[in-house]
């Protein structure tokens, strides 16, 4: 049995799984001192909140890879020792920051991914909403996401439902929790959770890669 199967999510639709304390307290500094420490170039901002591409930025036509820092190698070889990914590595990260009171509109990731997303959150907890993909966006469940936890989604969860974050300072515990036995801490029901600001690391594979990669260019360009 492969061991993530021992923190699958009972009781919704396949599949979702959670590992609480999957990174240490000092690993979690170590990664927000590297997000916080990357040049501002590397942030695109958007509305409701500002993100950083590594590994190249996925696109229809294909990924331009770029390399991978040694900081984020570590995850990405340690998530790819739970064969999510099948046969294939993790080769491309997508940090995400959402201060308290930023969250993100119900979607799914799409076909430009391998369909499951594998997600460390650092800095703060947040609560993951799944609904119904229909005009009616009837809620599935909620996740609660703890700090320094591993979230993997996968079949009808990547692909059929939505995945949402509310623009929340404070989450508020219900029924619709379906993980809150499995998480590090003990929560109640009706307990309300005050939001730091909080910085995902999602990583996921991209199947359609480029052959040239964008450290060729600029070595090509270094040696004229």
């Amino acid at each position: 049995m492969n061991y993530i199967n021992n923190y699958k999510v009972e009781g919704i639709p396949e599949s979702v799984f959670y590992i609480p304390d999957f990174i240490t307290s000092k690993e979690e500094e170590e990664i927000l001192y590297n997000v916080y420490s990357a040049p501002k170039p590397k942030w695109t901002c958007l509305l409701n909140r500002r993100l950083q591409d590594y590994g190249g930025v996925p696109s229809e036509k294909g990924m331009i890879p770029d390399k991978i820092p040694q900081w984020l190698q570590k995850y990405m070889d340690r998530i790819t020792g739970l064969y999510v990914f099948g046969e294939k590595k993790p080769n491309h990260v997508l940090v995400n920051e959402y201060l308290p009171g930023q969250g993100i509109m119900p979607h799914t990731d799409g076909p430009l991914f391998y369909p499951t997303i594998t997600t460390i959150s650092c800095g703060s907890h947040t609560l993951l909403r799944f609904l119904e993909n229909d005009s009616e966006r009837k809620k599935i469940c909620d996740i609660l996401v703890e700090r320094c936890s591993l979230l993997v989604i996968q079949g009808d969860m990547y692909s059929k439902y939505l995945h949402s974050i509310e623009g929340t300072s404070c989450d508020i515990l219900s029924k619709d929790c379906v993980n809150i036995r499995n998480t590090s801490n003990k929560y109640d029901i009706g307990q309300s959770l005050k939001r730091d600001t909080r910085i995902s690391i999602t990583i996921r594979n991209v199947p359609k890669v480029l052959k040239i990669g964008l450290w060729h260019n600029s070595n090509k360009a270094s040696k004229k």
